[in-house]
């Protein structure tokens, strides 16, 4: 009997029509559109806390807490490049402009 490990699978034979189209890897992609501004989020904690509070027992206030802080720092951070790059739109005093 032949030993299952030494059996070699079935090759594959290529079709002699059929080869890869060849890509130009260095060629230049087409231009991007020109970015939209960006506005930031009124609060940036709703996601969170629409989840609930964390399941970590007695400690979920703190959890949360913290896990706050760190959503607001990233906001922060993010409307800060979106002004560097003059991207950043100051909300409308409560008119939407849709």
């Amino acid at each position: 009997m032949s030993d299952p490990h030494n059996v070699r699978p079935p090759q594959r034979r290529r079709r002699a029509g059929r080869r890869p189209r060849r890509v130009d890897i260095w060629a230049l992609p087409p231009a991007l559109p020109a970015p939209e501004p960006i506005t930031g989020a009124g609060d940036p904690t709703s996601l969170l806390r629409s989840l609930g509070p964390p399941p970590l027992g007695g400690h979920s206030t703190t959890a949360e807490h913290y896990m706050a802080a760190v959503i607001e720092r990233a906001a922060g951070i993010a409307i800060a490049l979106a002004a560097a790059a003059d991207l950043w739109r100051p909300p409308t005093a409560g008119l939407d402009e849709d």
